[in-house]
């Protein structure tokens, strides 16, 4: 699914994606795997939720606690990466409380951070916030040792555009 994700954000951004029968069948088309479309298009159907659940976040001032389900799901270095792009000012709480939502949403049991990262960028792309360019590039960057997916130069080359 994520591979999916990585895909649109190559192929769709900034415009908007096409209605989802016809990205079913572009996605078909360019080879993915049914199961994978739908949970995929499920997937982004959620992030339409998350948005418009962003206006009915926690305040700026909250303190975000993570329940035992959040810990064990969302590795240390997502949430220290959630915090950096706090205090960076790339995410705001209701966008914090919204990208959670989402990185719970994957099937991972446990979400690396460059799972999370493809997340934070939907929800960004998504919303349609502007970032900080050394943030992006932060967003943007791969563990060589543990990449999930390749193409972030051509999504850095798209959203730096």
């Amino acid at each position: 699914m994520i591979e999916i994700l990585v895909y649109l954000f190559e192929n769709y951004l900034p415009d908007t994606c096409p209605p989802a029968g016809v990205l079913a069948q572009k996605l078909t088309a360019a080879g993915f795997e049914s199961d994978d479309i739908s949970e995929a298009l499920s997937w982004m159907d959620g992030l339409a939720g998350a948005q418009q659940s962003v206006f009915a976040a926690p305040s700026a001032t909250a303190v975000r606690i993570y329940d035992v389900e959040e810990q064990e799901r969302l590795s240390a270095e997502c949430r220290g990466f959630i915090s950096f792009l706090e205090q960076c000012g790339a995410l705001d709480a209701p966008l914090r409380e919204a990208v959670i939502e989402r990185a719970l949403a994957l099937p991972d049991d446990e979400i690396s951070l460059d799972r999370f990262k493809v997340v934070v960028l939907a929800m960004i792309w998504r919303t349609r916030r502007e970032v900080d360019a050394l943030v992006l590039e932060e967003l943007l960057a791969e563990d060589a040792d543990e990449a999930d997916w390749d193409g972030s130069e051509e999504v850095t080359r798209i959203l730096l555009n």
